[in-house]
């Protein structure tokens, strides 16, 4: 997980918005909101950090609080993300983010930048993600399931081929960063975070 930085909202959302008997049901232009979401999440799930791409087979649009509990929320762009299908389908021990979240309350947001994520979380050497916050990681293991073997897996395999591929290389470790934490723009590579992780740990054990 990243910490999102929301931009524009598409014009048709706010057009929508204005309309006696909107919701998020009836709005028509899901395509462009997920044109926004996708471009905005570097390419990636703002979760587990797998690849989504703005189609309905290639992602879901998600309501950080549920339109059920929270439904004067459901047209407000801070509100939506990008998220991948989670296994759905799948028992329920093999589903994870939206799909495994469903309307459960998360104590947490990935788009505020009050509170950044990255300051929760953290990665082990085996690919698993926790935070030293009880309830974050609850969310974590419970609510996202994100420590599913398949996602361990994918963020170990992630960083262990960009550790591969430096080889005997010299590392500009601030440049090298910008490329895994989004601040250079552009798609993201899926589970960039544990490298960021790694390259952030890094820079600051390096000598002033």
């Amino acid at each position: 997980m990243r910490t999102i930085q929301k931009e524009l909202e598409p014009p048709s959302l706010t057009q929508h918005r204005k309309l006696l008997y909107a919701d998020y049901d009836n709005y028509a232009d899901k395509a462009a909101l997920r044109q926004a979401l996708v471009a905005e999440q570097r390419g990636l799930c703002c979760y587990c950090q797998s690849r989504i791409r703005p189609t309905p087979e290639g992602m879901k649009i998600e309501h950080w609080q549920c339109q059920a509990n929270h439904p004067a929320r459901q047209l407000e762009f801070g509100n939506l993300h990008g998220v991948c299908k989670g296994n759905e389908g799948q028992p329920i021990d093999r589903q994870h983010c939206d799909t495994r979240k469903g309307n459960s309350d998360l104590c947490f947001s990935v788009s505020d930048p009050a509170h950044p994520i990255e300051r929760k979380i953290r990665f082990l050497g085996n690919g698993e993600i926790t935070s030293d916050d009880e309830a974050v990681r609850t969310a974590i293991n419970e609510v996202l399931n994100l420590n599913w073997s398949r996602l361990k897996e994918n963020r170990k395999s992630a960083l262990t081929g960009f550790l591969q591929g430096l080889g005997n290389a010299k590392l500009n470790h601030a440049r090298e960063l910008s490329k895994w934490d989004g601040s250079s723009g552009g798609e993201l590579p899926p589970s960039s975070q544990i490298v960021a992780h790694y390259l952030l740990k890094k820079l600051k054990r390096l000598p002033i």
